[in-house]
């Protein structure tokens, strides 16, 4: 578990039920930290609450619709009346979407991969921002963006435009609220199975060859993510801001 420490800090973190969001909650929790979990899913969100108690921290369930922005900024602006402080927010939460071939995405489908993948960030960053600045302090917003912010593969066109959004959200946040001592980065992973990934591809063989394309030879794990995700919102990172944290087992250095 880390040894990075939060103590006293107030953390919020979407897509918190399973996967990389369970992972860094559990990691912020353990380093001290409150931490609002947020899910569509009461039941995993509850389930990443119950597992941070259990290892003595300290975590509430948030369930929101984060792609409605009235409910966003109720959630954040009741956070922070409840808690008086909001200094770490992963906006983590998304969806893969159909895998088909551009001309044939069918628009409805790439309406609800932006408007949960990309839209809800923006929500998200615009009341955590409004935030920070009203209390004065300073703070660390991490994005979960992916490697598809930085490259493409066939298939997934929604994903891969909505990633590209996400890393310019990341660095435009960064460049605006800078001055105000507020960090906003991103983390990209490569292939995980976990979540929605996991949902698509349950062959094994298929997740091999995946993992053999990466040079470390495996495919990314929640803990790899959540720890990278923690160095971002600790003070060992206290000078990086704008900029993209690719976590791939070197998978894009090729």
């Amino acid at each position: 578990m880390t040894t990075t420490h939060f103590d006293g800090m107030t953390a919020l973190v979407t897509g918190a039920g399973g996967g990389f969001g369970r992972a860094i909650s559990a990691e912020l929790a353990a380093g001290g930290a409150y931490v609002a979990v947020v899910d569509r899913d009461a039941a995993s969100g509850q389930q990443t609450v119950d597992e941070i108690a259990a290892a003595g921290g300290s975590a509430t369930l948030n369930v929101v619709d984060l792609t409605d922005p009235d409910a966003v900024a109720n959630m954040v602006s009741d956070l922070v009346k409840d808690r008086g402080r909001l200094d770490v927010a992963v906006n983590n939460a998304g969806i893969g979407g159909d895998m088909v071939p551009l001309a044939e995405y069918p628009v409805d489908t790439w309406r609800h991969v932006m408007d949960v993948n990309l839209n809800s960030v923006f929500y998200c960053l615009r009341a955590e921002l409004a935030a920070m600045v009203d209390l004065g302090a300073r703070g660390s917003i991490i994005n979960t963006a992916s490697i598809m912010s930085t490259v493409a593969m066939p298939t997934i066109s929604a994903y891969v435009a909505a990633k590209h959004g996400v890393l310019g959200l990341t660095r435009a946040a960064a460049v605006e609220y800078g001055p105000h001592g507020i960090r906003v980065n991103a983390v990209g992973p490569s292939f995980s199975r976990v979540g929605f990934t996991a949902d698509k591809i349950d062959d094994d063989a298929q997740w091999e060859a995946m993992a053999a394309q990466h040079p470390l030879g495996r495919t990314a794990s929640p803990r790899d993510v959540a720890g990278t995700m923690a160095f971002l919102a600790s003070d060992a990172a206290a000078f990086t801001t704008g900029q993209l944290f690719l976590v791939d087992g070197g998978y894009t250095a090729q």
